[in-house]
């Protein structure tokens, strides 16, 4: 009995799957498993290690591999693929005559039949019982509403990012991390919304990758501002370039230089020359505290 994780569903949901069966199931096997959902396709992404189970830090349903996927099961799913956009206009036509107010995004059908998912976008919540009675009938199976947000909308329909890419959560991400303005103010990225802003006109989840690296070498930086012992003397630190590791310097004649972390370390305080001695323009958006940083909007 051997445990793998695998890929599936519209929302590509990751789970925990048990296989039985013989031989060694590899990277992109089309196999299909048994969910809380029905029977589903799914592809397998690898062994479920605990050094993977430790990188996807996150919470999945475990059950079991049915079976390798058959000739007839890829044909059932193409055809299913096929008749989507037929369902998806039907259950808009629906939507529409019961003048409900809300954005239809997908209709997903479960691999087994046992039951269809809408997805949908809306504000606030929506009374729906009617809708489902109409929906169950139009089916002859169970149904299943899902409100979802801007990014799990742009989960379900966005391809290319402005990277050339595929967008990461409609390609390995399994949940969105937080992202925050400050994270684009600590990288020094624009701060143009259109530039900063993903498909989902949300900030990009890839602000979100790096800030932590950023963030620990801010931790070892002097903070704008400060006082610092240089190999020519004292100094204060009126700007930070992070990736370099190094901070700039506004000694007592004026003059400015560049230096490595490992170069300075904190004035003495009985050594500290008034702070008229300085210019006061230091650059304030470089300035940063490890504390203040760290807070997620």
């Amino acid at each position: 009995m051997i445990k793998y994780i695998a890929r599936y569903g519209a929302m590509r949901i990751i789970g925990l799957f048990t296989w039985n069966g013989e031989g060694t199931l590899f990277h992109g096997t089309k196999v299909i498993v048994h969910t809380s959902r029905g029977q589903e396709a799914a592809t397998i992404l690898c062994e479920a290690s605990e050094a993977a189970l430790k990188f996807i830090k996150a919470e999945m349903e475990e059950d079991r591999v049915l079976r390798l996927m058959t000739p007839n099961d890829e044909k059932e799913l193409r055809q299913m693929k096929i008749v989507a956009k037929d369902e998806f206009i039907r259950c808009k036509r629906i939507v529409d005559n019961m003048k409900i107010v809300m954005d239809l995004v997908r209709v997903e059908r479960i691999f087994g039949g046992e039951r269809v998912i809408i997805y949908y976008v809306a504000e606030g919540r929506i009374d729906f019982r009617e809708l489902v009675k109409v929906l169950a009938a139009e089916f002859q199976t169970r149904i299943e509403m899902k409100q979802i947000g801007v990014r799990d909308e742009t989960k379900l329909l966005a391809d290319i990012g402005d990277c050339g890419r595929e967008v990461c959560c409609n390609s390995w991400l399994v949940s969105m991390p937080p992202v925050s303005m400050r994270m684009a103010k600590l990288q020094k990225a624009t701060l143009d919304p259109t530039k900063i802003s993903g498909r989902c006109g949300r900030l990009k989840c890839c602000l979100r990758y790096e800030y932590d690296a950023y963030h620990e070498i801010l931790k070892i930086l002097p903070a704008v501002g400060k006082m610092v012992l240089t190999p020519d003397g004292i100094g204060r630190v009126i700007a930070q370039e992070l990736l370099a590791k190094k901070v700039q310097v506004e000694l007592l004649d004026h003059s400015r230089k560049m230096y490595g972390a490992e170069d300075i370390q904190p004035a003495p305080k009985n050594q500290i020359p008034p702070q008229r001695d300085f210019n006061e323009n230091a650059d304030p958006e470089n300035a940063g505290d490890p504390e203040q940083e760290s807070e997620l909007e």
